[in-house]
């Protein structure tokens, strides 16, 4: 007969199989929320060993949604995809729903890097990034969970919270960022300002600022030309990329973009350059040519005007028949056409 366990593992047992047993639903919210709390934004970083824990596991014991955001360090650099702007932005949503609901454990905010959890990449079938999912109780399985569009990320956390609250039934609330400057940082230009009162005083006075300047109120006018002939606010509003990468070589750029459904920055920047130029030659030959004494340097010099001009001019039309289709006629005048006058 084989002898009895000793007394005391007969005491352990019941704790051995309770930390053998899976985790409820109440116990995987209150380490979701604990791993929330050490977080500075609220958002969890989860590996492929924490994605099994809380986002495989059944309905029953997963009465909570997570919305997770695919990150990959690597491609950080490639300003095409917004990586690292669309996660600071992923952040400030996290806090914001925090702010509105806090101690919820309906909804947590959670990332992933590429490097450190390509197997849950592969669950997910996640191919490219940016890429975030919103894995609701409902869910089964990791591939089914449904995905945020390309047009959530246009307005960047704004328009992620409309996606959250049509989901989910939660309300987000709205977008609370920090503000540029700190209070110390406030303060102490307030007091630079205070100095720099009558200093400021004594060269108006004397007419020495750089407002009495006209090279500065010159190459200003050249600024609010160019930016607005070359498309700067329509890229703000839009937040539309300078350049994008090839997709069948990846190692190549594009700056120009066939079809009238985009613009990148690059073009608008070569086509206002080409304006800019224009509109300086045309400055010049009125207000620095006339002044010139030599007949000959006038001649060459316009000579150089028309020749550049005509170069550019034929730039921008032909870069908007490549992209737009559009083309430009030439009309002569009815009186111009030796048919129409009678013999």
């Amino acid at each position: 007969m084989a002898p009895a366990p000793p007394r005391h593992l007969l005491l352990l047992l019941p704790l051995l199989l309770l930390a053998a047993a899976p985790a409820g639903a109440d116990d995987l919210v209150a380490e979701l929320q604990s791993l929330r709390a050490r977080s500075p934004s609220g958002v969890i970083h989860l590996t492929d060993t924490s994605v099994t824990r809380f986002l495989s596991a059944p309905a029953s014991r997963r009465p909570y949604s997570v919305l997770l955001f695919f990150d990959a360090a690597a491609l950080h650099s490639k300003p095409d995809l917004h990586l690292p702007q669309l996660r600071t932005e992923f952040a400030l949503l996290a806090a914001s729903f925090h702010d509105r609901n806090p101690g919820s454990g309906d909804l947590f905010f959670a990332d992933i890097e590429f490097a450190e959890s390509q197997h849950s990449f592969h669950q997910f079938g996640v191919n490219s990034l940016p890429h975030v999912r919103l894995i609701r109780p409902e869910h089964s399985t990791l591939a089914g969970s449904e995905q945020m569009d390309q047009s959530h990320f246009g307005r960047l956390a704004d328009s992620m919270a409309e996606f959250v609250e049509s989901r989910t039934g939660l309300e987000v609330g709205p977008i609370v960022r920090p503000p540029l400057l700190s209070r110390n940082q406030i303060i102490l230009l307030g007091i630079l300002f205070l100095i720099s009162i009558p200093f400021a005083i004594k060269r108006v006075i004397e007419g020495e600022t750089l407002l009495h300047d006209r090279r500065v109120w010159m190459a200003g006018a050249l600024f609010v030309y160019f930016f607005s002939v070359s498309g700067g606010m329509y890229g703000i509003i839009r937040h539309t990329p300078m350049f994008l990468t090839d997709r069948s070589d990846p190692d190549k750029l594009v700056f120009f973009y066939q079809g009238s459904g985009m613009q990148l920055g690059a073009e608008g920047f070569a086509v206002g350059f080409l304006y800019t130029l224009v509109g300086l030659m045309i400055a010049g030959v009125t207000h620095l040519l006339v002044k010139v004494e030599s007949l000959q340097t006038q001649r060459f010099a316009m000579m150089a005007v028309i020749a550049i001009g005509w170069w550019a001019v034929r730039k921008v039309i032909f870069l908007d028949n490549w992209k737009t289709g559009y083309s430009i006629h030439t009309f002569w005048p009815s009186s111009w056409r030796i048919w129409n006058h009678p013999h």
